[in-house]
């Protein structure tokens, strides 16, 4: 199978990483060359490449002695990309709650230094902690500058680690900034005889420039030498001291000379020199700059003074310190895990043999029947397909692997093209044969998300049997946090063992397994089901340690075939009436782009959100609610155009110019190519493993996401529709997590307004607003309404105030009204709390647990998103249990009967049926006993069920 997109790849959305494509190369090794930084790169790169910037070659000796090129010593500003990376990168963690974002973008900073300039001599400068001589110049030095966030703060030690797992000498003296030590340095380098090139995005370094001295700022991929420095400001870079010195610098509260900018004080420079020479002609001005200058003499030399770079710190210069050695891959392999930085942590990470591996290919019918046998001896197996597509509905077998021991195992290969593809069984004997052992229930299947294996052979008539583990499965419920939960990732993290990756098994121009050599084959494909064998023992201790098992055993592992089923089965849909909506959709986006045009007043690309900045809040002077990221142009999201929204029909028409775009592209337009040829339906792919709380995802499409309150969203859904004469049917479970809100918060008002089959909503804006149920207004209602879910949800006051429009001051009396009458409800959110901060962890009814280490962050902003995941996941996270437990029981139910009904959907706190019409009663309370009856709470569970010809129609 496509190792790369569904066995090896990432079970869940990863943050982008950089690849990598290193350079350097000086050791031949297994048919690669290592590199001096310990990178790996095909032996295939040639000298010709190698002269053309790839660096794969140094010159040879004999041009060496010829050209006698000067050293290069990279001196690398820590400092300052600490900062930038900071900035950057916004919203990294690990599953810990560790903060990662500086860490990742610095070491991306590394990896563009290694890539692009493949260093040989080089260097890590930090600004040490405590103050330095220039605050005993000035005590007022850097005065304005915030302490240090307390989540970059966590992050020093670990970047620091990442510069000494590249081996790179890393430099900080007490009293002395990063600055100095660099100046140091590139003077004492250049007295030597090196090339220096400070890395850095630091302004202040250009004083620095010289003959033998240049900046590289990587995130600009900028060089700054001295002609660079005369073409940009027309003075030497010695200049630019005193043109720093004239105008300061407010980021380190340097004051200069009141009145001079920038601009100003480069031409003073540029006139006079220097500031002496400016002095001394200070009679030629005139006005207030003349005047500033005066006054404040001695404070431009004061400035000129704290922001020179010292290039004379107390360091020696050691040469062949600076010189590289390669990486120590363990360590930096190690740290990327804790990170979860998986790309690099599997780019470090060094292959292990610790046991002789016995990897076979099974080429003819003796040797498959031998196998056979030793399964059925073993009772228990690994199993893993290799097939041609990551779509299992419409993979064609390629392969298939077993393992029953550890360091053992076995490749079938039965659909190779390649040239070597002569030696194998053909597919059809190789099924027939292995279909008896395959549905045989009484030996034991272990898997890598094994529901891909299980679609893939029910394509072939393989109805398996027996699976009892799947280590993906596994993966997940100890740590749903992480990102990865793929072979790759396990084998790392578990077995501390680095595989061999589908991109390195799969050759130049192919693009299916099909194609790969089976001396290729065989051994990766074997080592699939090996490592799914082995992490089987280890997974399953990790689960039995923090008491898991049960879940495991009861819950997610039975859930497989249910959800292979819905799966097989898939939803049918009207595609006459896709294309009707896509028409519609596509008439209606081009009158809203008219009608933009008219209130902008002219035309504009509405998808670009710089145009659309200039257009809202230059133009039309429409007040800015936040800038972007980078802070370099306006922000136009959709929380900033719905507030807008209400000063300007513009943005409203924005809005809806946006949702109708997504609509006809995502689901008129995509789901329509969807539509499996040979089905003649859609087939979505349901998730166990992503998210943190443990509900079902859906993907390919995702029929999730599918707008149910607006009308254009409503009309998608028309399309789509049972089998011919059938309907379909929605059970979904009214107000469950509220239900679940009452039960686990013991509060005596909430779990008697759910007894007596009251209006939540209506009964919580009684109480919060002091009035009686009959004055209740709508709006009332609605307001009320976000109180209870944003309870769930942990919703702060300015949160409120946002989702209702009020006050922020408004928002917290209506949540301490709350507090005040649901006096359980509170006792619930602090003990849940409490009881996070102390475990780290939180947990379902069904012990479902999420990591909480973050609880403890020194951070407001981390550990406030925690306190709220700590209060929501055991509420979310119990209604994804209860949901998943009435699947189970509801498709056991059904094929007991046996009925034809069949279970299509599964969409939050809604399952979706197919129901032919004969069945409809009996079925209707089949599944309304099962669901309401799933789990006893002191609360009754109720379910909504709603029939007719399209999925809108049961809404």
């Amino acid at each position: 199978m496509p190792a790369g997109v569904v066995k090896r790849g990432a079970a869940a959305a990863e943050h982008p990483v950089l690849r990598l494509p290193f350079t350097c190369l000086v050791v031949w090794r297994d048919g690669w060359y290592e590199g001096a930084l310990g990178t790996m790169v095909p032996a295939d790169v040639n000298e010709s490449n190698a002269h053309a910037g790839l660096g794969t070659r140094p010159p040879n000796e004999r041009n060496l002695r010829t050209m006698q090129p000067k050293p290069t010593l990279y001196l690398i500003d820590g400092s300052a990309y600490i900062h930038r990376a900071y900035h950057a990168i916004r919203g990294l963690s690990n599953a810990e709650g560790l903060p990662t974002n500086a860490v990742f973008g610095f070491t991306r900073m590394l990896l563009k230094l290694i890539q692009d300039r493949s260093p040989v001599y080089a260097a890590m400068f930090f600004d040490a902690r405590g103050p330095t001589f220039r605050h005993d110049m000035y005590k007022d030095y850097k005065a304005n500058r915030p302490p240090m966030p307390a989540d970059l703060a966590i992050q020093i030690p670990f970047i620091k680690e990442v510069s000494r797992g590249f081996n790179l000498p890393v430099i900080e003296q007490p009293g002395y900034e990063a600055d100095d030590l660099i100046g140091t340095h590139a003077r004492l380098a250049a007295a030597a005889g090196y090339a220096v090139v400070m890395v850095t995005g630091d302004k202040d370094f250009v004083q620095l420039v010289t003959d033998d001295a240049s900046i590289w700022d990587p995130a600009k991929d900028e060089v700054i030498d001295t002609a660079t420095v005369r073409r940009k400001f027309d003075v030497t870079p010695a200049q630019m001291v005193d043109v720093m010195g004239l105008c300061g610098d407010t980021s380190d509260n340097i004051p200069g000379v009141p009145g001079i900018g920038p601009k100003t004080a480069l031409e003073l420079i540029k006139t006079y020199g220097s500031m002496e020479a400016l002095y001394d002609n200070i009679a030629q001005l005139t006005g207030k700059k003349k005047e500033n200058l005066i006054r404040y003499r001695e404070q431009a030399f004061l400035s000129r003074d704290l922001v020179r770079i010292d290039v004379r710190a107390p360091v020696s210069f050691e040469p062949e310190r600076f010189r590289l050695a390669g990486p120590d891959g363990d360590a930096l392999a190690r740290l990327f895990q804790k990170l979860e930085f998986n790309q690099l942590q599997q780019s470090f990470a060094r292959s292990r043999q610790p046991h002789r591996k016995d990897y076979r290919a099974v080429l003819d019918r003796p040797a498959l029947l031998e196998l056979v046998k030793a399964v059925q001896e073993a009772g228990t197996a690994a199993i893993d397909t290799e097939t041609t597509s990551p779509d299992p509905l419409q993979a064609e077998l390629v392969g298939l692997s077993l393992a029953m021991r550890n360091d053992q195992a076995f490749y079938i290969p039965c659909g190779h093209t390649c040239r070597s593809a002569a030696a194998q069984l053909d597919r059809k004997e190789v099924l027939q044969t292995l279909k008896p052992l395959l549905e045989n229930p009484d030996i034991r299947k272990i898997g890598q998300n094994i529901k891909y294996d299980w679609l893939v052979l029910g394509g072939y008539g393989i109805a398996l049997e027996g699976v009892f583990f799947d280590t993906m499965l596994a993966s997940y419920l100890i740590n749903p946090s992480k990102r990865a939960h793929n072979l790759d990732q396990i084998a790392l993290d578990f077995l501390d063992h680095k595989t061999t990756t589908f991109a390195e098994v799969l050759g130049k121009g192919m693009t299916s397994f099909a194609e790969v050599s089976l001396a290729k084959a065989v051994p990766y494909a074997c080592e699939d089901a090996d490592i799914t064998f082995m992490a089987k023992a280890v997974l399953e201790g990790e689960l039995a340690e923090i008491g898991l098992t049960e879940l495991f055993h009861t819950v997610e592992m039975p859930l497989v075939p249910v959800l292979v089923r819905m799966e097989q089965k898939g939803l049918a849909v009207d595609p006459d009436k896709l294309r009707e909506l896509s028409k519609s959709f596509e008439q209606r986006i081009e009158q809203l782009e008219t009608a933009i045009y008219v209130q902008a007043g002219e035309p504009f690309n509405i998808n670009s959100s710089q145009q659309m900045g200039y257009i809202l809040f230059e133009k039309l002077k429409l007040p800015v609610q936040k800038k972007t990221r980078k802070r370099t142009g306006y922000s136009t999201d959709v929380n900033v155009l719905s507030t807008l929204a209400r000063h300007h029909e513009l943005p409203a028409l924005v809005l809806e110019h946006r949702s109708l775009s997504k609509l006809k592209t995502t689901y008129a337009d995509a789901l329509i190519q969807l539509i499996n040829p040979r089905t003649g339906r859609i087939h979505t792919s349901f998730n166990q493993t992503v998210t943190v709380t443990g509900r079902l995802s859906s993907s390919d499409p995702n029929l999730q996401n599918i707008p149910v309150r607006t009308e254009e969203g409503r009309e998608i859904r028309r399309a789509f529709i049972p089998h011919s004469g059938w309907v379909l049917l929605s059970a979904d479970y009214s107000q469950v997590e509220l239900r679940l809100l009452a039960h686990c918060s013991d509060d005596t008002r909430l779990i008697q307004a759910f007894k007596d089959n009251e209006d939540i909503h209506t009964r919580t804006a009684a109480e919060v607003f002091q009035v009686t149920p009959d004055a209740v207004t709508p709006e009332l209602r609605r307001q009320a309404k976000a109180i209870n879910f944003g309870i769930i949800y942990g919703m702060s006051p300015f949160g409120l105030s946002r989702q209702l429009d009020i006050s922020q001051k408004m928002a917290k009396v209506y949540i301490d009204n709350y507090f005040a009458r649901y006096e359980g409800v509170r006792r619930f959110v602090e003990g849940t709390i409490k009881e996070a901060a102390a475990t780290l962890r939180t947990s379902t009814l069904l012990g479902r647990i999420r990591l909480l280490p973050d609880i403890r962050s020194p951070n407001p902003t981390v550990r406030q998103f925690a306190e709220r995941s700590a209060v929501n996941t055991p509420i979310q996270g119990s209604a994804a249990d209860l949901i998943k437990v009435a699947m189970i029981r509801i498709d056991a139910a059904l094929r007991d009967k046996p009925y034809q009904t069949a279970m299509l959907l599964s969409v939050h706190d809604e399952l979706v049926f197919e129901v032919p019409p004969d069945e409809l009663e009996p079925v209707k309370e089949l599944i309304r006993s099962i669901m309401e009856g799933v789990w006893e709470l002191k609360v009754p569970l109720k379910v909504n069920l709603a029939w007719g010809a399209n999925w809108a129609e049961v809404h």
